[in-house]
């Protein structure tokens, strides 16, 4: 009966919002996937194609014949990562900008004149009745990345602030070349949440694999009112594949909900791309992004906000 449910509900909504036919629904050149791609692109800037292939579970080939009719048009270019040389960085023309507003406005005007049709009292519970289909959809995903219960999440004891910081200066100086002034920031982050942390509105956890320290999280007061701050995202390099980060992302947005905030934020660097998708997985959006000297390398600062 569910599969029969879900399969009918599939060829309804596909069919609703023109998937079978996407080029002439939104009057694009762009299939569905060409469109997709080019979305991550512009929401994520500097993307390599492993990260997109994988994001997207596209076959490299599709993939790579993809993006070559991409340069072709001149909307990306694509070059060896400056991080690995074994990877390659994709990065939107201004052209490839153009063409994904493009398709975002129009997007967003299909939609529009989808919600046009329904009565604005029933709006609230068709949106909530598809953020409960995502969300069982999401922990059940969850639930495949980590099947063995070894990951736990908890609040902080003695020692954890300072692995915090030893941490993170560790793992950042060695995959980012990131020197000392990263490990002074985090110390004065820690530090003034030991010092002034109200637990009603602001937490820290721990995350655990086999009972070892392998990541973390803090969700503080923001300067802006009604507003909390993700801080320090780390999941230690020998415990990712096992869903740490995204438990921690949840963890953190569900607290903020549960203590008042309206909005969660975060500042983060493009660089770090794994981050960068738990957080456009879990609804953030990117409201700014700026280049700075930072950490002894040249980086591009990133504003990300979630509205709760």
């Amino acid at each position: 009966m569910a599969v029969r449910e879900i399969r009918e509900f599939n060829r309804f909504y596909t069919n609703l919002i023109g998937a079978l036919d996407y080029s002439r629904h939104l009057h694009t050149p762009f299939t569905l996937t060409e469109a997709r791609v080019l979305y991550e692109l512009a929401h994520a800037p500097r993307t390599d194609a492993a990260d997109l292939r994988v994001e997207l579970s596209l076959d490299a080939g599709h993939l790579s014949r993809m993006l070559a009719r991409f340069e072709e048009q001149k909307l990306v270019t694509r070059a060896p990562s400056e991080q690995d040389a074994r990877r390659q960085r994709i990065e939107l023309t201004t052209q490839g900008h153009a063409a994904a507003a493009r398709l975002e406005e129009r997007s967003e005007e299909a939609v529009g004149s989808l919600l046009g049709r329904i009565p604005p009292d029933d709006r609230p519970r068709l949106t909530e009745a598809m953020r409960t289909v995502r969300d069982i959809l999401r922990e059940r995903d969850a639930e495949r990345v980590s099947p063995a219960p070894r990951a736990v999440l908890r609040g902080t004891r003695p020692g954890d602030l300072g692995w915090t910081i030893g941490r993170n200066a560790e793992v950042y100086a060695a995959e980012f070349g990131w020197n000392d002034e990263y490990e002074t920031l985090v110390a004065r982050i820690v530090a003034d949440f030991a010092a002034t942390c109200d637990p009603q509105r602001e937490a820290a956890w721990i995350a655990e694999l086999d009972g070892e320290r392998a990541g973390c999280v803090f969700c503080v007061r923001d300067e802006e009112p009604d507003t909390a701050r993700l801080r320090l995202l780390l999941v230690d390099p020998a415990a990712r594949g096992h869903g740490i980060g995204r438990r921690l992302v949840d963890e953190c947005i569900a607290f903020a909900r549960s203590a008042g905030y309206t909005r969660l934020v975060l500042w983060t660097n493009d660089i770090l791309t794994d981050a960068r998708r738990l957080y456009q997985r879990a609804g953030f959006e990117l409201v700014a992004e700026q280049p700075h000297h930072s950490f002894g390398r040249d980086l591009v600062g990133q504003d990300w906000r979630l509205v709760l």
